[in-house]
């Protein structure tokens, strides 16, 4: 940019700031937007709500002024999306996109918000293409993430045309990202802006005070909100059920409250513990929570409606919540591996999000001493007081003892060196995938040469890059050998010698270690069920889809939680069956010794992962880990939150969400389009609509922009601007799609289920999950099940619940209900072992009821029997009263024996 009009653009953001927004620019601030405006790379080192957004906006309208395209990044989606909201404030809606890998609005803006895996994947896909002339990295600390690191370099890598503003409070030493920038800058220079003072000052204490005291010190003394800092999702939420007796709102306060929650819904199973924890003004803040639960915590905190919110470290990293103290209850975490005190970094990022701007005037960091240093000064000094009350010596204290395990012990000296200490040094994440390897081969021109040179750029020591040289070499040839990619010997129009195989489809991606395995596998279920997908029954076709995704669900993560759940529900069903019978008890430990959770395919997966590991040596030390969750969802016949009730997986729904969302994506991406028959497409759709209607905060939260009511506690510019982009209801009724329809197939094969079972806890489950039949006030209760069930153990002795039973041709739903579509009449029959067919299980379902709720509204109207032709001789089985007969008429005869 010219010398004159680098000016004029630094005076009319002066301007706009001081006019529009009404703020007026620190030092550090106007130092680094001169940079930007002369068009030199910035690295912006200032403290926490120093006003780097302010700077990011400065960025952006220069770029947009030259006429370049501009890209925001973020680590969070939260980010992202706030972000996204402020820049169509001040862009306008037209000018602004929103790219997050979940939803797209607007993407061919000028102005895009994104997470940085999404720029990364693009800076690979198009390399130099790609329309790109600043890129604003906020908290670029994540550069060091060891999953996720490589988002933030690869674009320092693949467009070195571009200008950067990378910006974190804990950045460390920046030389080496200054080297990097001015190797590969094209003539930019790099301003290094940092220091300054805190615009809000922070004050330090160390606490010898027992938790509570601190809490209530803070609440009473004006300084409030508290972000109360746990390092496990149990400790946050047991905190928060303590302060519930402790803490409490006045009238006002409830009044404030009970209107920002009006129409929220608290609709899965741990929805009433939070909204409790709320009522007496206290959040909670984890992973373990469903997005929309830590986006309604954020919002109530931002409204200074919650005077503590008890969380782990995921708000270290976060949209701008208004925390005016943090307080540690410990410095020591378990990262994964071990026990170990926080790095002065990550103690820094939390304590930054004390004391915002425009909001306090000062904010307070507090650490509490371990628990047991605090007890024995208690004691000590109320033995010492007793000592001189009575004027004899102090009896010897009987000291506590710290944590046995999970627990490192710490100081106030460490404290003092976390609050003053140099952040560590940001050392290089890259990694190598499959994903990486696709991305760059698809791009326009020579996609080998391509690699070499990302291979050869990297940030990695020599050492490091040698080995991801090697891994790369071999998941090329990994991927040549699977027919994934073709080398074509000549280049083609566009420049490529490397050319995509098979028709994997536009949102192909290998995004797990071991999706390319998942990939080789899946033609091995056509040699089991048939290639052709339109000679297959229905029922078979179901049994191949379930097959594709227990392939996949194979190599995604494990959640802990959910598989030890599953396990432990099913020892617990063993153990009582067992004890029925009569088993002995160590016969009975002998059969627990030996049980796992759910293994689909098992046997299977595992013989062909022997040489697939010896054909591919970078798999290393990656193992498969098949199990049975999305699959289970499915064949049990559960929703989402009844899901979670049967296994007690309330303070778990966040991970498995995210399980789930991530084997919706796997069936998306992996699965190529010549294999996806009818029931697997169904069964894709039922999966993205269960998780759509378990959460969907980011489109909710667009919805409640654009409704008058909420449009009227929002700024007028952002509802416009929100109807400007069209964002608005998903098109379509959630009745009307193929998901809707699975979902009620499922639930009439779950009656069948719970009755085949037949046990006492079976039905109590079959008699809570029902509405009552209409006409009926009351719900069916477990001695009616039993007694509707009762005639066919009359005339049958089982009740088939498995393969053959969920056959499409046992279940019938009839659009047209009594009323016409408001209700729909459901018909499921039941496979007795003689094939009679001869009974079912009859359903309603509430249409306007599941429109309206987002969730199936099902009812069990009736257990009936049709009077179908037996297929062969009539089976004679004794009634009750028959047996009962029986057995007197013995003891009569052994009576008269003896």
């Amino acid at each position: 940019m010219e010398d004159d009009s680098a000016d004029a653009m630094y005076e009319t953001i002066l301007q706009w700031s001081m006019d529009v927004k009404g703020v007026e620019l620190y030092e550090a601030q106007e130092e680094a937007i001169l940079e930007l405006v002369e068009g030199n790379n910035v690295l912006l080192t200032t403290p926490t709500g120093s006003g780097k957004t302010m700077v990011a906006t400065a960025a952006i309208a220069a770029a947009t002024a030259r006429g370049d395209a501009a890209w925001y990044t973020a680590p969070l989606k939260a980010l992202v999306t706030e972000k996204f909201f402020q820049l169509v404030k001040d862009f306008g809606a037209k000018n602004v996109g929103l790219l997050t890998g979940d939803a797209s609005v607007n993407p061919t803006a000028p102005i895009i918000c994104c997470t940085a895996e999404v720029l990364a994947n693009a800076a690979l896909r198009r390399g130099r293409d790609l329309d790109c002339g600043l890129i604003v990295a906020d908290e670029f600390h994540f550069y060091t993430d060891p999953d996720r690191g490589w988002a933030w370099q690869v674009p320092m890598v693949e467009l070195p045309d571009a200008q950067f503003l990378l910006m974190s409070a804990t950045f460390g030493d920046t030389s080496k990202f200054q080297r990097h920038l001015e190797r590969n800058a094209a003539g930019r220079d790099v301003g290094v802006v940092g220091g300054g003072e805190r615009p809000v000052p922070l004050e330090f204490e160390y606490r010898e005070t027992s938790l509570i005291e601190s809490i209530k010190e803070l609440v009473d003394t004006d300084r409030a909100p508290v972000y109360i800092v746990n390092f496990s999702q149990r400790e946050a939420n047991e905190r928060a059920q303590d302060l519930c007796s402790t803490l409490s709102l006045t009238a006002d306060e409830k009044k404030a409250l009970n209107a920002e929650l009006e129409g929220f819904k608290f609709d899965t199973p741990v929805g009433n513990e939070l909204r409790r924890y709320i009522s007496f003004g206290v959040g909670v803040h984890h992973a373990g929570l469903l997005p929309k639960y830590r986006l309604l915590v954020e919002r109530l905190a931002g409204k200074g409606l919650l005077k503590c919110i008890c969380g782990t470290d995921t708000l270290g990293v976060g949209v701008n919540v208004p925390i005016r103290a943090v307080l540690f209850t410990q410095l020591c975490k378990f990262d994964g591996n071990k026990t170990r005190l926080l790095t002065i970094r990550e103690f820094q990022q939390i304590a930054g999000r004390a004391g915002r701007r425009g909001f306090d005037t000062k904010g307070f960091v507090w650490c509490q001493a371990p628990a047991h240093v605090v007890e024995n000064k208690r004691a000590e000094a109320k033995a010492a007081a007793a000592a001189a009350k009575s004027g004899g010596k102090a009896k010897k204290v009987k000291k506590a003892q710290p944590p046995d395990k999970n627990f490192v012990m710490w100081n106030e000296d460490n404290f003092r060196r976390m609050e003053t200490g140099v952040p560590e040094t940001l050392d290089s994440s890259f990694q190598v995938t499959h994903s990486m390897i696709l991305a760059v081969l698809s791009r326009r021109g020579d996609g080998k040469r391509f690699l070499r040179d990302l291979l050869v750029n990297n940030h990695e020591p020599k050492i490091r890059q040698r080995k991801h040289q090697r891994r790369a070499i071999s998941m090329y040839r990994s991927l040549k050998d699977a027919g994934i990619i073709q080398e074509a010997g000549t280049m083609d129009t566009s420049g490529r010698a490397v050319n995509l195989g098979f028709d994997i489809g536009d949102q192909f991606s290998l995004t797990q270690p071991l999706s390319l395995f998942a990939v080789e596998y899946l033609p091995t279920l056509l040699n089991v069920h048939g290639e052709d997908h339109s000679k297959r029954s229905k029922l078979k076709d179901e049994r191949y889809a379930l097959d594709v995704l227990s392939v996949l669900e194979a190599v995604l993560d494990t959640p802990g939680a959910v598989v030890s759940a599953q396990l432990s529900k099913a020892k617990t069903r063993a153990v009582n069956k067992m004890k029925g019978e009569g088993t002995e008890y160590d016969a009975r430990m002998a059969v627990l010794e030996e049980m796992d959770y759910p293994k689909p395919l098992a046997d299977e997966l595992e013989a062909y992962f022997e040489p697939f590991k010896r054909r591919h040596p970078y798999v290393g030390g990656e193992e498969l880990k098949p199990k049975s969750i999305a699959r289970e969802l499915y064949e049990s016949g559960f929703d989402f939150n009844k899901y979670v009730t049967h296994y007690g997986l309330n303070r778990s729904e966040g991970a498995l969400m995210r399980y789930l969302t991530d084997a919706y994506k796997a069936m998306v991406q992996n699965v190529p389009e010549s294999m996806k028959s009818p029931a697997v497409i169904d069964l894709e759709e039922w999966l993205g609509e269960t998780i759509r209607r378990v959460d969907s905060s980011l489109i909710d939260e667009w919805e409640a922009l654009k409704d008058p009511v909420a449009a009227a506690r929002a700024a007028e510019d952002e509802a416009a601007a929100l109807a400007a982009i069209g964002i608005g209801k998903q098109s379509g009724k959630f009745t009307a799609g193929r998901a809707f329809r699975v979902m009620v197939r499922n639930a009439a094969f779950r009656w069948v289920q719970l009755l085949a079972i037949g046990e006492e806890e079976d039905m109590a489950q079959l008699a809570s999950e029902n509405l009552p039949p209409r006409g009926r006030d009351n719900p069916w209760t477990m001695d009616e099940l039993y007694a509707a069930v009762d005639p066919y153990w009359r005339t049958h002795d089982a009740m088939d619940d498995g393969y053959e039973a969920r056959s499409p041709d046992l279940f019938d739903v009839s659009d047209e209900g009594a009323d016409g579509e408001a209700h729909w009449r459901v018909v499921q029959k039941i496979r007795d072992p003689a094939g009679d067919l001869d009974w079912c299980v009859e359903g309603e379902v509430d249409v306007e009821a599941s429109e309206e709720e987002g969730r199936l509204v099902m009812r069990l109207v009736e257990i009936r029997q049709e009077g179908a032709v037996r297929k062969e001789e009539e089976k004679v089985v004794p009634s009750e009263e028959d047996i009962w007969a029986a057995l007197e008429e013995e003891e009569e005869y052994e009576d008269e024996d003896e």
